[in-house]
This record gives C-alpha cells, structure tokens and sequence, in this order.
C-alpha cells in the first residue's frame, strides 16, 4: 500500500481503520490472555479468587497483612515502630540514655 499517494482524507480514514483494528485486537488478546491464565491456575490446583486478589505470594505463602506498631515515642505520638528492622533513631537515643525499651511499647 502507497501512502505517498493517498489523499489526506484517505489517510484520516485509514488511520481511523486502524485504531478501531487495534482496540479490536487488544480486546481479543486481553480475552485470550485470561482464558490462558485461567487455565494455568485451574491446572495447578489455584483458586481463581487468590489469583485475582493476590492472597498468594510467589512462594505459596499466604500474605498477611501489615504489622501493628509496638513501640510509640512518648515524645511524639506519630512516631511509630513496629519492633522489626533497624531501630529508628528516637528508640536508639532512648535506649542509650539508659532506659528500657519496655516503656515505649504501645
């Protein structure tokens, strides 16, 4: 097909052919897509409702949710811990001025 001679009307028309193509292609590859992943989940034994809610992490383990804070800074109550990864600075300096870490817990 020769662009070069096509007349701009032509050319609109085309383009409008195209774009009506292509999101009849992407509707028809996006169906096919789930029918696949539908059918990969069912052979593995996967309940379709924990492939679509992510319930299921890459290791088979079930998610759990986010951890609840232990440890409250009394000087700031927005200042938050939940006992897991680094200490924050706030719970560093309390713990070196001498004093136990059992009295920031929540």
């Amino acid at each position: 097909m020769d662009l070069s001679n096509m007349s701009s009307a032509d050319l609109r028309n085309l383009q409008e052919q195209v774009k009506r193509e292509l999101k009849q292609r992407e509707g028809q590859d996006l169906a096919k897509a789930r029918e696949q992943i539908l059918a990969i989940a069912q052979s593995v034994g996967l309940p379709v409702k924990d492939l679509v809610s992510g319930a299921v992490t890459a290791r088979g383990g079930k998610k759990t949710g986010s951890v609840a804070p232990r440890y409250r800074n009394p000087a700031d109550a927005t200042q938050q811990w939940t006992g897991r990864g680094r200490q924050p600075k706030w719970v560093k300096e309390w713990v070196d001025a001498g004093k136990d870490i059992a009295g920031l817990k929540v």
